[in-house]
């Protein structure tokens, strides 16, 4: 089967909203909502082919944009290949060029609209975030608090609690009722059974945990996701319907001193075949974030960038 390779755009404005698109009913996937795109003509570059297709579609000229996830998909009568990119600035003003409807809406609501089954992945990327605290050694629960209030100060995104610390579950609530006082993802790095208790909307698993998980439906929650070091990792975490990967070590760490470093490249290669958002690990820090998003990274998880 043929695989179509297609441009596709998350488009944002001033405001943050995305814009949509509906499919005519006449085409493939029709009466489903879009992000705006098309096919990549012959002899087009994947940025050429965004920015031409934009200005047909939504009438709109790109001025800025970077790569936010690529996502193989098989239909069942049609394969496409989608290179998606996060518009963050363009000149015009977006209409239905081509007669069809368009609407802008936040990330939380893309949750309200359908989509073919291959942007999926798309939405999941508008609603996580670009980085990730992950917790580090702490004296005491108040002292992992306070570093983490600084690490949100920092710019962190999200937070991510790895800790064996007696305490874990009382930490762990009180950081999800801080993170949720400054509208950030928090994510409990645990068992299914902890996050339950809990309640929380996340939940991280080791590698180990992932190879005796079940199914998705172990976890009730809405983010599900697991660290991944390998190829065949990566494969069990898509059989098994995670939301999202960490990848690592990228890069020489201080905590696995002994892992020897993927690379970029290598990176860059396995997150090809991964069709969900997939996090940069492993002596990351705040310059590299440019540098994952053009490696196909949906951004980085650290520990030293936000705790040291």
């Amino acid at each position: 089967m043929k695989q179509i390779h297609v441009a596709a755009a998350v488009i944002k404005n001033a405001q943050g909203e995305i814009l949509l698109a509906l499919r005519p009913n006449d085409k493939h996937q029709g009466g489903l909502w879009e992000f705006p795109g098309g096919k990549v003509e012959q002899g087009e570059t994947v940025q050429e082919a965004l920015k031409r297709e934009l200005q047909e579609e939504v009438g709109i000229q790109v001025t800025k944009c970077r790569p936010l996830i690529q996502i193989s998909h098989r239909y069942p009568d049609k394969a496409v290949l989608l290179d998606v990119f996060l518009v963050s600035e363009f000149e015009g003003q977006a209409e239905g060029c081509e007669g069809q409807a368009i609407c802008w809406t936040t990330a939380d609501g893309l949750s309200d609209f359908s989509f073919p089954a291959a942007n999926q992945p798309i939405v999941d990327a508008c609603q996580l975030p670009e980085s990730i605290l992950i917790t580090g050694e702490f004296e005491s629960p108040q002292a992992c608090i306070e570093r983490v209030m600084l690490g949100l100060s920092r710019g962190a995104q999200s937070v991510m609690l790895r800790s064996q610390h007696p305490a874990k579950l009382e930490i762990a609530a009180e950081l999800k009722t801080l993170c949720e006082s400054h509208d950030k993802l928090f994510i409990l790095n645990g068992t299914p059974e902890e996050a339950a208790a809990l309640k929380v909307d996340a939940l991280h698993l080791s590698s180990h945990q992932l190879d005796q998980l079940a199914d998705r439906n172990a976890f009730a929650g809405k983010w599900l996701s697991a660290s991944c070091h390998t190829p065949e990792e990566l494969e069990v975490a898509v059989a098994k319907g995670l939301d999202f990967v960490t990848l690592s070590p990228v890069s020489a760490t201080q905590s696995h001193p002994n892992a020897a470093p993927l690379g970029w490249a290598c990176f860059s290669d396995w997150v090809l075949s991964v069709p969900m958002p997939v996090y940069a690990l492993g002596g990351m820090n705040h310059a590299d974030i440019s540098t994952a998003f053009a490696h196909g990274a949906q951004g980085i998880a650290a520990i030293s960038a936000w705790w040291d």
